[in-house]
Parts: C-alpha cells; structure tokens; sequence
C-alpha cells in the first residue's frame, strides 16, 4: 500500500467502510466511473485507459512523496472492495482550506446515495481536521443533483454561495452551488 507523507494514519475506518490511500488496481474502476458521470464533473471528455495509467504514474504516484501535496486521493471501500474514490483537491495549505471530491460505484449511486456520501464525509473529515488540521472544507457542485444537497446539509454543510451561469452544460449556462464545513 502507498502512504501519504503527509500523513501519520494512513487508513480510516468507520464500521464496515474504509478510505486507504488510492490504490493502482482501482485506476480503470475510476476510470469507468468517471467516464459514465462525466455530466457532473470536470472532465471534459471520457477518460482512455492510456490517460488513466498515465495519470497515476506521473502525478498519483508523485502525491505520496510531497509534504503540502495539492490532493489526497482515497479508494473509498466498504467491507474491504473499492466501491468509490475520492479525496481532498485544490488543498490550500496557507487558508487550510480544500475541495471534497467523490464519486460512487455508478450502480451503487440509485440506491445507496445517500448512505455512501455521509460514511465518505465521516471518513474525509478525520483526514481533513484530525490529521491534517485544515478549518474548512467546500464541495463544488454543477447544480444537477439536488439531492445532494439534502446529504450535504444533514452532515452539518452549510449553502455558502451559488455561482451564477457559472459553467456551459448541455448547451446551456448553468449555476454551481457551493457547500461548506468549517471544523469548529
């Protein structure tokens, strides 16, 4: 397993859920669900397998050496199999502040939605205050999923700013909200 420098605990449990630093063999798992959500992140065009093994040898790999890395990249696993990834990205290490990132098992997201993204939050949260010491966390969220909203909020997220026609999607502007945590 790699290690994050940065890091005293490398993993992090919560009943039958754990974040571990992101491992190799779940790159084309991302990949793949990367490629059949990419209406709700920034990436602009699908993912190749080459990009992907690219992308890990020359930047994931170089995460684990640094001590302010600008991301924290976790495999997201429940009962040991990797059902999602996720991390802290564009980490501000002068404010202590970072991005919340996850995605799901697309098959998992109709039904266990809500259930995964308040374990995941759980589990960034010790990485992000405990081990890390940051005072906020923010979730940048294209405005086409409402009902994450509604897990946001239930895991003590706050609305902290919506930015108007702020990305193009679908041949239209579109807002994007903004959810925030500070660690009181």
């Amino acid at each position: 397993m790699n290690t994050y420098r940065v890091l005293q605990n490398q993993v992090f449990n919560y009943e039958n859920y754990s974040i571990v630093p992101i491992r190799y063999e779940d790159r084309f798992s991302i990949m793949n669900w990367r490629n059949e959500q990419i209406y709700h992140l920034r990436q602009n065009k699908p993912l190749t397998a080459e990009e992907q093994d690219n992308y890990f040898k020359n930047v994931v790999s170089n995460l684990f050496l640094l001590d302010e890395p600008n991301q924290l990249l976790f495999s997201f696993l429940k009962d040991g199999n990797c059902i999602g990834y996720g991390g802290l990205v564009h980490i501000n290490w002068i404010d202590r502040n970072a991005e919340v990132s996850f995605i799901m098992d697309t098959k998992l997201e109709a039904s266990y939605f809500r259930e995964n993204w308040q374990a995941y939050l759980k589990l960034i949260h010790r990485v992000a205050f405990s081990e890390l010491g940051l005072n906020k966390l923010y979730v940048y969220a294209f405005d086409l999923r409402p009902h994450l909203y509604k897990v946001l909020e239930q895991s003590g997220y706050f609305f902290d700013a919506r930015l108007k026609n702020h990305c193009y999607y679908n041949n239209k502007f579109i807002d994007v909200v903004i959810y925030s945590i500070l660690n009181l």
